[in-house]
């Protein structure tokens, strides 16, 4: 199934797919597309997945097959981080199973998250499978998190069930498989009604040495 959209009131729930949800090119390029949606009839922005993934984030496949496209690859994926860093709406990842590697730094990226409570994982498995981080990826993930757990998440692959990411920050709220995107939205419901210009630009000077860092390439 391909990411789809629709409203709930006037918050846009985003459902990024069945599967794995890995960024391929081309959806990378749907999933852009939304949001260009989003920006322009909503007040708000939930992701979620649909079954067993959030995310397992890069097409190590199409990357095997194409390396002479890894750069352009990985700064278009970088660009999304970019993108909902900065989203001028708040939002809120539904995290409804596994959220690995770039899937679990697309969700770092939201405002909030609100993670399965009783399976999935939430986890960075680059020291496991000997990708480092980018400059950029690894800003993202210490602008989030507390240097301590940054550390464990990064430097061991550390697995982290629902409870415990939201004991070490990961995400905000856990909850039922089926009240994921009932709680998102409650969550979002008193934040929507702000000025959009003045937030995405609050955003893009909180995070302005993350997205100079993305914005490097993918190699510094």
């Amino acid at each position: 199934m391909a990411a789809t959209l629709e409203l709930h009131d006037d918050i846009a729930v985003l459902t990024l797919g069945d599967d794995e949800n890995r960024f391929s090119p081309g959806f990378l390029d749907s999933v852009g597309e939304l949001l260009d949606n989003v920006e322009s009839t909503a007040r708000g922005l939930v992701t979620v997945g649909s079954g067993k993934f959030y995310s397992n984030g890069l097409d190590l496949e199409w990357l095997l097959a194409n390396g002479d496209k890894a750069d352009g690859y990985v700064e278009q994926v970088q660009e999304l981080f970019v993108r909902l860093l900065t989203f001028p709406l708040p939002t809120v990842a539904g995290v409804n199973g596994h959220a690995f590697g770039a899937g679990a730094m697309f969700a770092l990226a939201h405002d909030y998250r609100v993670m399965r409570e009783d399976r999935g994982y939430y986890c960075f498995p680059e020291v496991d499978i000997n990708i480092p981080f980018t400059t950029g990826m690894a800003a993202l993930i210490q602008a989030k998190l507390t240097p301590q757990t940054a550390l464990t998440a990064m430097t061991t692959g550390h697995r982290y069930a629902g409870p415990e990411a939201t004991e070490v920050g990961l995400v905000d709220a856990v909850a039922d498989e089926t009240a994921i995107v009932s709680v998102a939205l409650d969550r979002l419901k008193p934040l929507v009604g702000k000025d959009s210009n003045t937030l995405g630009a609050i955003k893009s000077t909180m995070f302005r040495s993350v997205t100079d860092a993305l914005r490097q390439g993918r190699t510094r």
